[in-house]
Order: C-alpha cells, then sequence, then structure tokens
C-alpha cells in the first residue's frame, strides 16, 4: 500500500547527508551577518539535538563568508557520531562537563557565547538535576561571560496555557510556567537577566518552540503513533513547529541583537497547525489512518513569532512542507533520534 502512494505523490528519496546539508547550508542573509559578528563563537552544551547542526552551520556560514572565525563546541559529547561531524567540519571540540564549576571557569574566554545546555526529560522524580541544569548553572555561565554577547536557549513552555483562538503568547505576555522543568526554564532566564542588568551583559533570550529536524520532532511523534496505531491525545489541539535549519540560523544571527536589558524573542514557525488535521495529512503521506483520543481543549501552549519573523523573516519551509518531508524521511527509512517531545502534556511532567 505505502509503495503505491509512494508512486501516486512522487515523493522524494532522503538520505542522512541530504538532510545534514540542508540543515546546514548557510542563507546569504547568515553569511552577511557572520561577517558583522566581531569575534569567536562558543556553543556550550553543543551535543544535543540541535548543537551539532548549530555548529556546523556557523562554520559552513564563516567559510562561505572568506572570514577567519573559531567556532567552538563544548559539552560532554556522548555521542560519537556528532564529535566526527563537528571535527570533519572544522569545529574545535572540547568534552567538558559544565556542571564542574572548577573546569567551567578553565574554558577559553570568548566575545559570543550560544548556551544551549539544558534539561528537560525525565525531570519528574529527579527534579533536583533539572534544577541545577537549568537553574543553578546559568548562575555560573552569566557570571564566566558577563563580558560577552550571550544568546540564551529557552523554552515556549514558560508561558501558560491559553486560548486557541488568541493566537498565542507574545513576549510581552507574563510567564505562567506549569510544573518544575517550566519552573526551572525561567529561573534560567532570570539568571542572565541579572547578568544583563548587573553586569550590563548583552543577552537574548531565544524562547524555542517545536524545532523540526526529520529525526525527531512534534512531526515525527505523529507519524510514530500513526504508523503503530497508537493514539494521537487531541487536547492540545494546535500546535506550533519551524524548520530547524532556520532557528538555528536565527540563534547565530540573534548575536546581533543581544541586548542589556535582554532583548527575548519567540522562535517558532507563524502557522498554528490543527493536531487533528496535521494527523490526517500526515496519515494521507503514510498510507495508514490515524486514531485520536480526547477532544480538544479551549486552551493550549501557543507562542507567537510575530517579533521573531519581522526581525529576521519568514522562515523559508512552510509547515505543509515539513508535514510532507517528515512522511518522505520515515518512508525513505530515515535515522530516528527516539527523543519524543511529549507534546500532549499539558501537566509540566516530563
Amino acid at each position: 500500500m505505502q509503495e503505491i502512494y509512494l508512486r501516486e505523490i512522487e515523493m522524494q528519496q532522503w538520505t542522512e547527508q541530504k538532510l545534514d546539508e540542508l540543515l546546514t547550508k548557510p542563507s546569504a542573509a547568515l553569511i552577511a551577518d557572520i561577517k558583522k559578528i566581531k569575534g569567536d563563537i562558543t556553543v556550550l552544551g553543543a551535543g544535543g539535538k540541535m548543537g551539532p547542526s548549530l555548529c556546523i552551520l556557523i562554520s559552513n556560514a564563516i567559510k562561505e563568508a572568506g572570514i577567519k572565525k573559531r567556532v567552538t563546541a563544548v559539552s560532554r559529547f556522548s555521542d560519537p557520531l556528532a564529535v566526527k561531524l563537528l571535527k570533519n567540519n572544522n569545529v574545535e571540540i572540547i568534552a567538558r562537563d559544565l556542571l564542574d564549576i572548577k573546569k567551567l571557569y578553565r574554558l577559553p574566554e570568548t566575545e559570543n557565547v550560544i548556551y544551549m545546555a539544558g534539561r528537560k526529560f525525565g525531570t519528574a522524580g529527579e527534579e533536583w538535576r533539572t534544577w541545577a541544569m537549568n537553574a543553578t548553572l546559568p548562575a555560573f555561565i552569566a557570571d564566566k561571560y558577563k563580558k560577552s554577547n550571550i544568546v540564551v536557549f529557552s523554552s515556549g513552555n514558560i508561558y501558560p496555557l491559553v486560548p486557541v483562538i488568541g493566537g498565542g503568547c507574545t513576549e510581552k505576555d507574563a510567564p505562567g510556567p506549569i510544573g518544575d522543568y517550566a519552573m526551572s526554564c525561567l529561573a534560567r532566564e532570570r539568571a542572565f537577566e541579572y547578568a544583563a542588568n548587573t553586569f550590563g551583559t548583552k543577552v537574548f533570550i531565544y524562547r524555542l518552540s517545536f524545532a523540526v529536524d526529520l529525526r525527531y520532532g512534534v512531526l515525527y511523534d505523529i507519524a510514530y503513533k500513526i504508523m503503530n496505531n497508537m493514539p494521537i491525545n487531541l487536547g492540545n489541539g494546535v500546535f506550533n513547529c519551524v524548520w530547524q535549519g532556520w532557528a538555528n540560523e536565527v540563534a547565530v544571527c540573534a548575536l546581533l541583537h543581544c541586548s542589556s536589558p535582554a532583548q527575548i524573542m519567540n522562535i517558532t514557525g507563524p502557522e498554528v497547525m490543527p493536531t487533528r488535521a496535521a494527523a490526517l495529512k500526515m496519515g494521507e503521506y503514510l498510507g495508514c489512518t490515524p486514531m485520536f483520543e480526547g477532544n480538544e481543549m479551549l486552551t493550549v501552549y501557543l507562542t507567537n513569532p510575530s517579533l521573531a519573523v519581522e526581525t529576521f523573516g519568514s522562515p523559508p519551509i512552510s509547515a505543509e512542507t515539513l508535514l510532507k518531508w517528515q512522511a518522505e524521511w520515515i518512508l525513505s527509512g530515515g535515522r530516528v533520534l527516539n527523543k519524543p517531545t511529549h507534546f500532549e502534556e499539558r501537566g509540566g511532567c516530563y
């Protein structure tokens, strides 16, 4: 059945090399901006889902710009594949547990920092670990790099559940974190805001919602449930998501928008995607019929990225295209990271 459907819609075949090339090919705008960024760039917590492609994207932009600039990736690096990719793409590696504070302070100074370290899943039952990583560590990072420009990865989870029809939270809306993960993310933001207001550190707080890489993400989670005859919970009846390549570009360009007091922006796609409609379309692409449970609630986690779109332009890949690409990746046998987003969670328990 899938083979017949593949022929009907002429889906393209994907390889990991093709995906990585798309994720790490710099746009003309990024190449122009990388020339404006003064000094070297260090990515802290670079071994996670987004970090390796971000570092390689920076390296490629530097090369395309014809300039000299060091990009350094710092992480514990539990994935040898990520280490190999980074080394093969002129990214310097420093293997370091950032929670080892003495070794943290021995890291080289750098003009620009992209801070990605954080902990989400596994929080329930080990809340103390999450608070150590998301709240305690940022205070030391902010002190260590008080003279640097710092882009701080945060989460749309710091906002409360809001009405579906309201267009989502803007940066002017007050936080309302639910659960230890979201509360600790807000604590991370506050630590860097303290540095911005006390030391004059230039900070950009990057509130990300659902980056899509095809190897993981909210669209993969929906597809996985469809293919395994698992019901999709409709409680969160709509969601935002965004192509990870664009999200990474914004993280780099944001170094030019760091400020004191801190600049805050929501980073996600501008389209509001209904969960039911996305699942039905994904089911068409996969040749399977989705199952659902529950009903769409009147409130949802949703952020409004209008400020980011105004500042950095619109993501080049639409949500509709991401749906199709996700199905193509799965039907091409693409590798997956087995790191579910738990997009259906409403009680803040991760």
